[in-house]
């Protein structure tokens, strides 16, 4: 074991707060940041390790993002297609149906407020499920959607 000299050092209030919150986090003691962090500056090459650091940070977010801009993309045709289809398929109302029609509403859109806070809750999303859904199409011909266009069924 390699034997340790003691030192006593002194830090504004602030800065032993993040010092001791750290070292929660990292489940480590605080003379293990301390140390850590000074091994860090006192290293000559802590410029190219932050740069680098900092590089694949960077790239792990860009793919974040385009993760997200897929997902709106996605997001956003399902809801063009929704309320197109919504258009084209409900028939208008006359103004004596318009007030139980409001009610019915009403109750059908608290359900779905429901049902999307226990989907929220569990974690489990659409886009995941549509992804899996997607992929059982590809591992089965039998179940993969006929093209309207063609001349097979």
């Amino acid at each position: 074991m390699a034997t340790r000299t003691r030192m006593n050092v002194y830090f504004t209030p602030d800065l032993l707060k993040q010092v001791k919150a750290l070292a929660l986090r990292q489940k480590v003691s605080q003379s293990a940041v301390i140390e850590a962090a000074v091994a860090s500056f006192l290293s000559g090459d802590s410029a190219g390790q932050l740069e680098a650091a900092m590089s694949r940070r960077l790239d792990r977010l860009g793919r974040q993002i385009d993760t997200l801009d897929e997902d709106l993309a996605v997001l956003g045709e399902t809801v063009s297609l929704l309320v197109q289809y919504w258009l084209t398929f409900t028939p208008p109302i006359s103004d004596t149906a318009q007030s139980s029609a409001r009610a019915k509403g009403v109750e059908r859109f608290e359900g779905f407020i429901q049902t999307l806070g226990k989907r929220l809750a569990t974690g489990d999303r659409f886009l995941k499920e549509l992804s899996r859904d997607v992929e059982s199409l590809g591992d089965s011909p039998a179940q993969r959607p006929s093209d309207p266009d063609s001349d097979r069924p």
